[in-house]
């Protein structure tokens, strides 16, 4: 069976099927660039004084010793717009992919933003759907921050309070934190977002996905009215939308990338698999192929995750899974393997992967096909991260027809049918 490998220069493999002509890209929200917004707020004492450049970029001194160390060299396609609309105190409105270098977009102004010999309080609050995430974008920020001495505080359920209480009770500039853990500690009177500057609403249309639209709602309503207010999100649903014209004031929207579409660097292909043989085809996947450097599975339960994990450890796969009603020690655990790369096979549910950046992903599986298009989107998205190639595979069977058919009005002919090996007994 041939697997398909990372495309080289983006280039696909003829497909022996015809799919559906792509429908004409949708076009962006309309809207005519808006006025400034009211000013940032000035550091106290500014951190950078040299200029060096980051690309087009100006960035101080500090922040590209930081950059330098981290690797970056030219700023992606959503950092070269969003940055400048954030140093001006714009609010904004983001749809890009993960993996597209949002995290950068927002962190880097943020953190010179940051006024850390003045004001000891929490300038700046980042909202994220799922812990990992929490985990994530702290790691960076701080990464950022790093030379300037900003100090960033992650805050999320699974962990214990009285550390968390304990990391609060110093000197906090950024607090990322998923919105119930956030209003537990909001009730508890031991968080104060009174003097935040900056909210970013991160991966925002998943926040809401999982319900969080209350919390978002309170949370934001306990902050300055004067606040910049920053959302980013995959796509823009009507919710998206409603959020975005009640919280934010004049948004600037910047979009990388068609309106839900994958990035163009994924490789989309999918098999007609029956539900019974997709084990020995994942297997035959894995371990006939060194293209399959390292590989995101996704199934729709938290069973049917530790059922295929069960059944292909027997099998001798270097395979873990990750889900909600795992501990947090292990889940981080787990994720720390599969970052360092330690680990080749992840299996997870939608929520449990929803935002996380491995760069090294070079395949995404979507075992169970997803259940719509914006979950197709999002799930394939975690693989051809910061301008690497990635392959997107889908298991399908006659049930799965109406939803394929769906996702391939929406991505025509990117999405090809390639077509498996004999299987072995």
């Amino acid at each position: 069976m041939d697997i398909p490998a990372r495309p080289e220069n983006g280039n696909q493999a003829a497909s022996p099927v015809a799919p559906a002509k792509r429908p004409k890209k949708r076009t962006s929200p309309s809207s005519k660039r808006p006025s400034p917004g009211p000013e940032a707020p000035q550091e106290t004492s500014p951190q950078d004084q040299e200029q060096h450049q980051f690309g087009p970029l100006p960035v101080g001194t500090l922040v590209h010793r930081a950059l330098t160390a981290l690797g970056y060299e030219n700023p992606t396609p959503i950092q070269e717009q969003v940055v400048p609309l954030v140093r001006s105190g714009q609010d904004v409105v983001g749809q890009a992919q993960t993996g597209t270098g949002k995290t950068a977009a927002f962190g880097i102004p943020l953190v010179e933003k940051i006024d850390t010999k003045g004001n000891p309080k929490i300038q700046a609050l980042v909202l994220v759907p799922t812990r990992e995430l929490a985990v994530q974008v702290s790691g960076e920020l701080t990464k950022i921050g790093k030379y300037v001495g900003i100090r960033v505080v992650s805050i999320y359920g699974g962990r214990s309070m009285k550390g968390q209480l304990e990391a609060l009770g110093r000197a906090t500039h950024v607090v990322v934190a998923t919105p119930g853990r956030l209003m537990d500690h909001m009730e508890r009177g031991t968080v104060d977002i009174g003097q935040v500057r900056t909210v970013v609403l991160d991966e925002a249309d998943q926040m809401l996905d999982i319900g969080f639209a209350d919390a978002i709602a309170y949370i934001l309503r306990s902050t300055p009215r004067s606040r910049q207010t920053l959302l980013f999100s995959a796509t823009i649903p009507g919710p998206i939308r409603g959020l975005a014209r009640r919280y934010l004031r004049d948004p600037f929207w910047v979009r990388v990338g068609g309106d839900g579409e994958p990035v163009e660097q994924v490789q989309q292909v999918y098999y007609e698999v029956a539900d019974l043989d997709r084990p020995k085809a994942l297997e035959q996947l894995l371990t006939q192929s060194s293209v399959v450097t390292q590989a995101l599975v996704f199934r729709r339960t938290k069973i049917g995750v530790d059922w295929l994990v069960s059944k292909l450890k027997q099998r001798s796969l270097d395979i873990e899974a990750i889900h909600g009603d795992m501990p947090q020690s292990h889940r981080q655990a787990v994720m720390e393997r599969f970052r360092a790369g330690s680990l080749r096979v992840l299996v997870a549910t939608n929520v449990a992967a929803r935002g996380l950046d491995i760069p090294e992903v070079s395949h995404v599986i979507n075992y169970d096909i997803p259940d719509n298009l914006e979950e197709y989107v999002h799930r394939i998205g975690r693989t051809a991260r910061m301008g690497r190639d990635g392959v997107a595979i889908t298991f399908v069977s006659e049930w799965d027809f109406p939803m394929l058919d769906a996702i391939q009005a929406h991505v025509g002919d990117d999405l090809k049918l390639e077509q498996l090996a004999p299987l072995k007994s």
